[in-house]
């Protein structure tokens, strides 16, 4: 199996995703500035959507899913007196009816959706039905059965009602579609809504303070070199301010306790073998385990996650390898 090309490159970026490109889009553009050999982004957003993308590079990629799985919040503008076949402004209004509310009633609709609910995924979502997205099947008119599936929405706050054009802040947790809030919500107010605006403000614990766009990136990103990702007679160091900007591969992951091995520890951390581990772990419990080098004790670096097991047992769940 031929070697993939590019530069060995791992961190976290968090782009502010622009209007109008898909999350794969901006994940291929970063790849080919950064001259990665491997690029994902952690939780799609819609092309309509903006705001908080975290792009994972290399070995950052293993803790993607600790991204996926994480609580997101969202700032979202429904266009109340409008119901489209998609939920967003990028579908065709299926219906439109009189707006007669006021801010009381939106408020007393909002609590509807506070806390732990059962919410049906669009048709026009990414979820698999045998092995192709629903919105595959909605595009040639054909609806699928979708289960109703728990969420939890932590804060719903009001921020403003002004020509018809309601806007909220959203904290809720993974698999939470905006867009079928708003359709729901439009339905309860007897007036039809989809979402006009969408920004993603944050995934798990990252916000938007260090968040860069697009046109920042591009700014420092090397000039004058190939688009091929073989980076053979290139030298590395044109890439230094560039790799300054991203966070490190355990960022994804700061919120997990840690745990300090030494470094024969760590040679078995990094064979993927199990160890026994002193006292202070509580068994099943997810830790980041860092280690120390026989050449420097005094500096540790950072080896993977680590699940505490039942039996005592520190056992490798994902390596970094450098």
């Amino acid at each position: 199996m031929a070697k993939r090309k590019g530069r060995n490159v791992n961190g976290v970026l968090l782009v502010d995703k622009p209007q109008g490109m898909s999350s794969n889009d901006v994940v291929q553009h970063i790849r080919r500035a950064f001259k990665a050999s491997k690029a994902g982004h952690t939780g799609a957003l819609d092309p309509l959507a903006t705001g908080l993308l975290p792009v994972c590079l290399g070995e950052a990629t293993k803790f993607s899913q600790y991204l996926l799985e994480a609580d997101k919040a969202y700032f979202v503008t429904a266009q109340l007196g409008e119901r489209t076949d998609t939920s967003d402004a990028d579908g065709e209004i299926i219906e439109s009816r009189y707006v007669d509310v006021t801010i009381e009633r939106i408020t007393a609709a909002l609590e509807q959706f506070k806390g732990e609910i059962e919410q049906v995924p669009s048709m026009y979502s990414a979820l698999k039905f045998e092995g192709k997205p629903l919105y595959y099947y909605a595009r040639k008119g054909i609806n699928i059965d979708r289960p109703a599936r728990p969420i939890h929405v932590y804060k719903i706050e009001f921020v403003s009602f002004i020509n018809n054009e309601l806007s909220l802040n959203i904290h809720c947790s993974k698999g939470t579609y905006i867009r079928t809030i708003i359709d729901d919500l439009g339905q309860v107010l007897g007036c039809g809504a989809h979402v006009k605006v969408l920004r993603r403000t944050m995934v798990g614990h990252y916000d938007t303070s260090k968040m860069l766009t697009l046109p920042e990136i591009d700014s420092i990103t090397p000039q004058g070199l190939p688009r091929s990702y073989d980076i053979k007679g290139i030298d590395l160091s044109v890439f230094e301010k560039l790799d300054s900007v991203l966070l490190s591969i355990d960022t994804p992951i700061s919120t997990l306790p840690s745990f300090a091995v030494d470094a024969e520890m760590s040679v078995k951390f990094n064979r993927g073998q199990g160890f026994e581990f002193p006292h202070g772990l509580s068994g099943d419990e997810t830790v980041r385990v860092y280690g120390r080098s026989k050449d420097n004790e005094a500096e540790a670096y950072f080896l993977g996650v680590a699940t505490a097991t039942s039996d005592g047992k520190l056992q490798a769940k994902r390596v970094v390898v450098y």
